[in-house]
């Protein structure tokens, strides 16, 4: 069932999963530059990656014999699970894939004697898609969708698993190879068209995959207990506009964007039969990190720096 590469004992081993995603291929590139070694836990061979440590195959869905997989193994990281753009998948997917698979590996976890257990959350456990407020840990959350809440119950399955926890609530993470709402967004940014949103007020808060994995190495790195989830986010929200201006910097062109009612935007949008992307384009979602911060995380990159450079290809 293991995949056995040479490990070189003398830094901590963390075992990833979802190491194929688009955020744990980075947490895979990544951490290893900060004295990390990752063991990679896989449902198939084919997947394995080039430049880890070791790797196990299994499935996660059913973590009960993981002893193998996370022997010797200091930290977890569960980044794996089914993702939010899988709209219209039966909630009991999202309870089995994010909630229980989640459970059931920390408590592998536990019983293999791991020291701290990480878990990929989302803000979306925490809100819907847009709020009227700055949103932190401290209010009571309030998901507005399956994906939501099967994060929110996972995290709250940690709390009786009785090992070091912590669950980091990332909002829209950017970054190389980003898909869906970001993707749209940089396609926009890359037309050569005037765009008439200057006019947006809301602002969003978003995450650099540099970010998060500064965010990713406070946690593993915490001397003291946890226990606890954290949203992460760049310190710095942007409306829409402030986003395509930073991309088309770095394009080296003009921002090129146009005042436009809001109202007839909207409407524009609902006779395109899209009216769900003015809600995308004008809500706002603010999320503040400064529980993250306390703990010593200092974002690696602002979000005007780090929207440029993507559109640079850096």
């Amino acid at each position: 069932m293991a995949l056995n590469i040479s490990e070189t004992p003398s830094r901590p081993l963390v075992a990833l999963t979802g190491a194929t995603g688009f955020i744990g291929q980075y947490l895979l590139r990544e951490l290893p530059k900060r004295g990390y070694r990752l063991r990679v836990l896989l449902r198939r061979p084919s997947d394995v990656p080039l430049d880890c440590a070791s790797a196990v195959v299994g499935d996660l869905a059913r973590p009960q014999n993981m002893a193998a997989a996370l022997a010797d193994v200091d930290s977890v990281i569960h980044s794996a699970g089914l993702a939010h753009a899988m709209s219209g998948r039966p909630e009991d997917d999202y309870r089995i894939f994010n909630t229980e698979a989640t459970i059931g590996l920390a408590q592998a976890a536990r019983r293999a004697g791991v020291r701290r257990f990480v878990f990929l959350s989302s803000i979306r456990a925490q809100c819907g898609p847009t709020s009227d407020h700055v949103l932190s840990e401290d209010m009571e959350p309030r998901p507005t969708d399956a994906y939501g809440r099967s994060k929110l119950a996972a995290e709250q399955g940690l709390g009786d698993v009785g090992l070091d926890w912590t669950a980091l609530r990332p909002v829209l993470v950017y970054g190389p190879g980003v898909k869906g709402n970001m993707a749209q967004l940089i396609a926009l940014a890359r037309s050569p068209y005037p765009l008439p949103l200057a006019s947006l007020k809301g602002q969003r808060s978003i995450l650099s995959l540099d970010n998060l994995v500064e965010a990713v190495a406070t946690v593993l790195g915490t001397p003291v207990p946890l226990r606890r989830p954290f949203i992460v986010a760049d310190p710095d929200p942007l409306t829409i506009g402030d986003m395509l201006a930073a991309m088309r910097e770095g394009l080296r062109r003009r921002p090129a964007l146009l005042p436009f009612p809001g109202m007839l935007l909207e409407t524009a949008l609902r006779v395109a039969g899209r009216p769900e992307d003015y809600q995308r384009l004008a809500g706002s979602l603010v999320a503040h990190p400064a529980a993250l911060q306390k703990l010593g995380w200092s974002p690696a990159v602002t979000t005007r720096d780090a929207l440029a450079q993507l559109m640079r290809g850096g």
